[in-house]
């Protein structure tokens, strides 16, 4: 398989791994999804938000990477270290459940969209209230950005010149998710909204992230 399909696809499964997760970035996603409002805007500000983030973490920290043999063998390692304890977080929450993404509770009068699901307003948000909201959840968030910028480029790294190639899949897995999740978040949340519908989910992340781990070491 040439060394380019391989970066695309790496990328497009380690960000759809990373980013299909109960947070609370995917929290406000699925709120205004439901709400069908503004939906617009916050899909462009996650994916916009998403698609720096990783050109930062593919064009900075993979570029000194690349630069610097030594460093790619840690980045590698310490890639694969990551992706394996996540893919052990998403095992567990898998195994013992628990897990459910609800949109805000703060509603009054109902609607009942295709699916059976129960969509509740009580006011219309704002669209400057909205954007500060996104925003926040997307910037203000350590963790996230750490998994975006320094996790990312540095599996990048580990494809040399195809890591542009990663870039590209990563783009187009937030990208993809984000405008599905959105648009289509009336349909997708009488199954999102289970605990069973998550333990699969991560049952299924868990799988993809051991094998990425897997890949990365074995080079």
């Amino acid at each position: 398989m040439p060394a380019e399909l391989v970066a695309l696809l790496s990328g497009l499964g380690l960000c759809l791994g990373l980013i299909i997760s109960i947070g609370a970035q995917n929290a406000v996603v699925l709120r205004q999804g439901l709400r069908r409002e503004h939906v617009g805007l916050v899909v462009l500000v996650c994916v916009v938000s998403d698609a720096v983030l990783q050109t930062v973490g593919v064009a900075g920290i993979a570029t000194v990477v690349t630069a610097h043999p030594w460093l790619e063998t840690a980045a590698r390692w310490a890639g694969a270290i990551f992706i394996i304890g996540f893919a052990i977080v998403s095992a567990r929450r898998a195994w013992l459940g628990g897990g459910s993404l609800e949109a805000s509770s703060d509603q009054q009068t109902s609607d009942s969209p295709p699916g059976g699901a129960v969509m509740t307003r009580s006011r219309t948000t704002t669209r400057t209230a909205t954007l500060v909201t996104i925003l926040a959840v997307t910037w203000l968030n350590p963790h996230a950005i750490v998994e975006t910028t320094v996790v990312l480029g540095s599996v990048a790294a580990t494809h040399g010149d195809a890591r542009w190639f990663f870039l590209a899949g990563g783009i187009a897995a937030s990208t993809l998710w984000f405008v599905i999740f959105g648009y289509g978040a009336r349909y997708l949340a009488p199954l999102l909204r289970t605990e069973r519908a998550w333990r699969i989910l991560d049952g299924g992340i868990a799988t993809i992230m051991l094998i990425i781990a897997v890949t990365l070491v074995l080079g």
